[in-house]
């Protein structure tokens, strides 16, 4: 079905027309709604250290659940999305509703029969899963390899299940409804919070009873955004057609994306197999302090990413090469203001943080000390992981995949010898164990970020706009403001292990909001006003 051109008097969409708020609006919309989602995760987190603490069953069900999370963010928030959504907006843009709805169908059917062949090889096949990405399970503890077994079983279809919701809320984005697809995730977090407390003391392996909330979770979130459909006029009824020419186009698409849009996530995942050839605990470390430094990723830059896709998408599709560049700048200022201090508090915060949040029940005070070492490892890359998520759609909604490809092939390799280098060094003096990998993984994602800002630019694609260099000396001085703060307030409270819960709570709360205040303040002092970023839809 070749896509229709507009003519005269043709009804493009029946669904309902609503003005485009401005992308810091539709930004802060999904912001305020992924936050939620990140602060009972960390709930959730709290959680499992009181439950499952490090190593053991945690580390099993942190690879279990990881690996269809990885394969998630692959397919379903990575490749497809990036794929799915400049097509989407194209017919849009050029054709009338009844196009958007065949399109639809017919990436429904195709998505959901090949989520269904992988998820049924993957549960048969459980035990080869389980010796990919965990080899050091199957080598140095059988017990732990049978429980992978058993869990990636349990855990492995909801990769068909949030795959599918993922594709709803790609739809719901395109029309520019971005607060429910933002508010899905708070389902998996309220769901595993309530398995670890309910589900779990019925098992005699207490991950065995998160393994069941994740699965729980994937109906939820997939049942859960479907009625948000109906006032956009479009039902998804699955047709097979692999010629149809919107299903082949971002197939073509998709497919060199599976790798370029998720170097980090593979990166990530590449951690987690040489971690389980490490000693125990490593798994665990690393995923703790990987969840707190995701947490500004996962706030602010994909709520940015997410907002500046569709806009991107169209403004290709119109031939506004100017508010293309306009949006891009819009949105790397943006992270740089959100990223900068974010860094400097994680890495002069990371052991009260960890402490506050997990130091409970299972979770040791080694525990917290090896995870905030990988902690300030991984915020050291907070700035280019966040940048990638903003730089990568200015070449995905240009339907330009080859580049990020190329790119993200570089940034890969450059990881994995960088792994050798801090993990298997000739001389163990020089070996930084689990800390090497979130090392290599941030310096990796730099050479990433430095790769694509310079396609980005050769292409005339982003033209930085004026103002920058006075913009990054108010970042400068408001982050040395805010770090000068932070170190006088841990020389005033150093032993946060000793004291009780609550006193951690109000105390760490104390310092970030005055960390905040102070950050803030000095941007103002120094002239940076909030009007500089209330940028309508360009």
């Amino acid at each position: 079905m070749a896509l229709p051109t507009i003519s005269a008097g043709r009804n493009v969409s029946t669904a309902p027309v609503k003005p485009k708020p401005g992308l810091l609006r539709s930004s802060s919309k999904v912001g305020v709604m992924t936050m939620a989602s990140r602060v009972l995760g960390l709930l959730r987190d709290v959680v499992f250290a009181h439950t499952i603490g490090a190593g053991g069953g945690a580390d099993v069900f942190i690879v279990a659940f990881k690996i269809p999370n990885f394969m998630r963010r692959l397919f379903a928030e990575g490749a497809f999305a990036q794929a799915f959504v400049p097509v989407l907006s194209e017919y849009r843009q050029k054709g009338p509703h009844a196009a958007v709805q065949a399109l639809v169908d017919r990436v429904a059917g195709a998505l959901g029969l090949v989520l269904l062949v992988v998820t049924a090889l993957a549960v048969a096949g459980a035990p080869l899963v389980a010796t990919v990405f965990a080899p050091g399970f199957r080598v140095d503890s059988p017990e732990k390899f049978a429980l992978a077994t058993d869990m990636i079983r349990i855990t492995f279809p909801y990769l068909m299940l949030i795959s599918l919701s993922g594709f709803v809320g790609a739809i719901l984005n395109s029309y520019d409804r971005f607060a429910i697809p933002a508010f899905t995730p708070v389902l998996l977090n309220i769901t595993l919070i309530a398995a670890a407390l309910i589900i779990s003391p019925m098992f005699e392996a207490p991950a065995m009873g998160l393994a069941w909330g994740v699965l729980a979770a994937g109906v939820l979130q997939f049942l859960f955004q479907l009625p948000f459909l109906k006032p956009l006029n479009i039902t998804p009824v699955p047709k097979l057609d692999w010629q149809d020419p919107g299903v082949k186009r971002i197939l073509a698409l998709m497919v060199p994306a599976l790798f370029g849009v998720s170097v980090s996530q593979i990166n990530l995942m590449l951690d987690t197999i040489i971690a389980s050839l490490l000693p125990d605990g490593s798994p665990s470390w690393l995923y703790y302090s990987e969840r707190l430094a995701d947490l500004p990723l996962g706030v602010f830059a994909v709520a940015i990413a997410t907002v500046i896709l569709p806009n991107l998408s169209r403004q290709y599709s119109a031939s506004n090469p100017e508010a293309f560049s306009r949006t891009l700048d819009w949105a790397i200022r943006i992270v740089v203001l959100i990223a900068a201090p974010a860094v400097v508090a994680l890495v002069i915060m990371a052991e009260p943080i960890l402490t506050t949040l997990f130091q409970y029940g299972e979770m040791t005070p080694r525990d917290t000390l090896m995870a905030s070492m990988s902690l300030r490892a991984y915020a050291l890359g907070l700035m280019a992981f966040m940048l990638i998520k903003v730089l990568a759609p200015g070449f995905y909604a240009r339907q330009d995949m080859k580049t990020p490809v190329r790119i993200g092939v570089v940034a890969m390799a450059a990881n994995m010898l960088l792994n050798l280098v801090f993990v298997l060094p000739l001389h163990s003096y020089y070996q930084l164990g689990f800390v090497g990998l979130a090392l290599a993984t941030s310096l990796a994602a730099y050479i990433n970020v430095a790769l694509l800002y310079h396609g980005l630019q050769k292409r005339g694609v982003y033209i930085r706009a004026p103002g920058w260099s006075p913009f990054l000396v108010r970042v400068l001085t408001a982050n040395i403001a805010m770090a000068a703060l932070l170190l006088w307030g841990l020389s005033v409270w150093p032993q946060w292990g000793d004291w009780s819960a609550l006193a951690r709570v109000w105390r760490l709360a104390a310092l970030c909001l005055a960390g905040a205040a102070v950050y803030g303040f000095t941007l103002l002092a120094t002239g940076l006003r909030p009007r500089d970023f209330r940028q309508a839809s360009f």
